[in-house]
């Protein structure tokens, strides 16, 4: 591990000011689906079973540089070795995980399901200089992270809602004791069973949520 953060490096910094130059026209992109949202706001409907990922395939769904700083504050407070990433979109918050990750010494796996959307992640942490502390897996996640072996520190969850309890499944007998499970946009109806799973006092979880959209999970096995 070394001093300082590579969030400061010069080539880390030039590729996020890029993207979320980039992101800025999500909105003209989201106006596409902007029907099917107003749907899923009905009671019993889901915007993730409406909406399939190809939809958005050219949509950058970039995490705020707030939400990012914290992921990578939390990475490096607990020195995670092995971190997780469900859904990397264009690879924005994949990149404070891999500044953290090179900072630890450690790595992250991130998913991602949709082809366009990997060639970019790829291409993104290659020019932020990250490229190396981070193997992405494409494909559905309920495949791809089967054959990841543990002890995992970090779970990063910011895919298809609806799936979140489905990655949780899978990735838990992987964590670690004392590992965090950060679950983004649980304001949605698609994260209520989520929700009530890691706030239900049997559920080995201790679950804060941080500005009404951001579940903080620690694992106490």
């Amino acid at each position: 591990m070394k001093q300082g953060s590579a969030l400061n490096d010069p080539q880390t910094s030039k590729t996020l000011d890029r993207l979320y130059l980039a992101a800025r026209g999500d909105w003209r992109r989201m106006l596409r689906i902007a029907p099917q949202y107003l749907i899923s706001l009905l009671p019993g409907k889901s915007f993730t079973n409406l909406v399939a990922p190809c939809k958005l395939k050219d949509t950058y769904m970039a995490i705020p540089r707030k939400k990012g700083k914290f992921l990578y504050s939390i990475a490096r407070s607990m020195n995670a070795q092995k971190i997780i990433e469900f859904g990397s979109s264009f690879g924005v918050s994949a990149i404070y995980l891999a500044a953290a990750a090179r900072d630890t010494g450690g790595k992250v796996i991130t998913t991602e399901i949709e082809p366009d959307k990997c060639r970019n992640t790829e291409s993104n942490l290659e020019q932020a200089g990250l490229g190396d502390v981070v193997e992405l897996l494409q494909g559905d996640a309920l495949v791809t992270l089967e054959t990841v072996k543990g002890p995992v520190d970090l779970l990063f969850l910011d895919g298809w809602i609806n799936l979140y309890e489905s990655v949780l499944d899978l990735v838990m007998p992987k964590l670690r004791t004392g590992a965090i499970i950060i679950a983004d946009n649980v304001d949605f109806g698609d994260a209520r069973e989520y929700l009530a799973r890691v706030k239900a006092p049997e559920s080995m979880f201790i679950t804060t949520i941080i500005e009404r959209d951001m579940a903080f999970s620690c694992y106490v096995g």
